[in-house]
């Protein structure tokens, strides 16, 4: 039976396990199988590290046996598992299969589409969740809200096994990472363009780096060590080139960004877990053009702290700031602390995830509707009295 003692000279340490994996491994362990982490998902099978005396060795496992019809729960890189090595084999180059996964800590989701409730989990047990934005190209500041309102959320029941137990930890810290920093300009411009993402990011880390000439990589190396993290961004945000400089080898291949519109190509087509040479492990993602909620109400709360504070201070509980009388987040706006593409973005991300929320939650949808009817009630009241009696 595999050894479950846990300590820092553990095979899998390097790889994040530690004691709390290890409690929840001894049912399988039991059963004679052996701890793996995922470390890559292709076509209904996974390559998973796995203990090899005192090193590790990278098995290819089928996933038969954990398929459901839950998009949630289908196995996804950074899962830990529980791998049958000793009568699994169903072909000549497979080496076991996937009897179960252990329960997931955190995890990134996003919504496939907007118009299916449907989920996609692209990492799990995360520590920290990098959004990469490039330098060379205008900035999108309600493409950050929206991806660190998802990443605030990884922690609050998306997509794990067991939901049964609180989560060990209160979820993966984002950090947004400026890349091509060379290309910002000057010092005095590319310190703006950070303010500009504090702005849009409270509470956050926000790092400009350059893998070209190697400004920020330390900073960046030190928050990544010794946990598992995961690169985020659309194509063309340098993820790839990043990649590469921080393992310290070429593991992805790079190409140039097209010159009709200054889009990235896709050079990433996997989700791939690789360890870091510092310390920690780090997982790369194809470039995402689409990032949908998915039940990131705390992400949100926590994205937009800032307007949740200024929100208590309405007079009324329910305000809509909308012109209410005594609304504090409106006065904020007019007096220029609070800017009005923030509260539009707000209400945006906001009703996006109302949507989605409701296409799987009965009570929900009916609360949408009533408030919708009440809304066209008052509405034409309101036109009534501005005509007058009809004679």
């Amino acid at each position: 039976m595999f050894n479950l003692t846990f300590s820092a000279a553990h095979p899998l340490s390097a790889y994040g396990w530690d004691q709390g994996f290890a409690e929840s491994f001894v049912p399988h362990a039991e059963q004679g199988f052996l701890p793996g982490r995922i470390v890559r998902v292709d076509r209904g099978r996974v390559d998973a590290v796995v203990p090899d005396g005192d090193g590790v060795r990278t098995v290819l496992a089928d996933t038969a046996l954990v398929a459901t019809g839950d998009p949630l729960r289908v196995p996804c890189t950074g899962d830990w598992a529980a791998l049958d090595l000793a009568n699994g084999r169903s072909g000549a180059h497979v080496d076991g299969v996937v009897r179960a996964l252990l329960p997931r800590r955190t995890a990134f989701v996003r919504s496939t589409s907007s118009k299916r409730a449907e989920g996609q989990v692209l990492a799990t047990n995360l520590d920290h969740i990098v959004v990469c934005v490039s330098l060379a190209e205008p900035l999108d500041l309600g493409r950050i809200e929206r991806f660190l309102a998802l990443a605030m959320s990884s922690a609050a029941g998306q997509g794990p096994l067991d939901t049964s137990a609180p989560s060990p930890v209160s979820g993966a810290q984002p950090v947004v990472v400026l890349t091509k920093a060379d290309l910002a300009g000057a010092p005095e411009d590319l310190a703006h363009l950070v303010a500009d993402v504090e702005s849009a990011a409270p509470g956050v880390p926000v790092l400009a780096i350059s893998s070209a000439t190697g400004d920020g990589l330390d900073v960046l190396r030190a928050v990544l060590a010794g946990g598992t993290s995961v690169l985020l961004g659309r194509s063309g945000a340098g993820k790839s080139t990043l990649v590469n400089v921080l393992v310290g080898e070429e593991v992805q291949t790079v190409q140039a960004i097209r010159d009709r519109d200054g889009k990235g190509r896709h050079t990433t087509t996997t989700r791939d877990l690789r360890r870091l040479p510092g310390g920690g492990v780090l997982i790369d993602t194809p470039g995402l053009r689409g990032v949908g909620m998915w039940d990131a109400h705390t992400g949100l709360a926590r994205t937009f702290s800032d307007v949740e504070e200024l929100a208590e201070e309405c007079r009324f509980h329910d305000c809509a700031h909308r012109g209410e009388p005594g609304c504090a987040v409106q006065e904020a706006v007019d007096s220029g602390e609070l800017p009005v593409r923030r509260l539009e973005s707000y209400r945006k991300l906001q009703r996006e995830n109302q949507r989605i929320v409701a296409k799987t939650d009965a009570r929900l949808r009916a609360e949408l509707r009533r408030d919708w009817k009440q809304k066209q009630a008052l509405g034409r009241h309101m036109m009534e009295r501005k005509r007058g009696p009809q004679r």
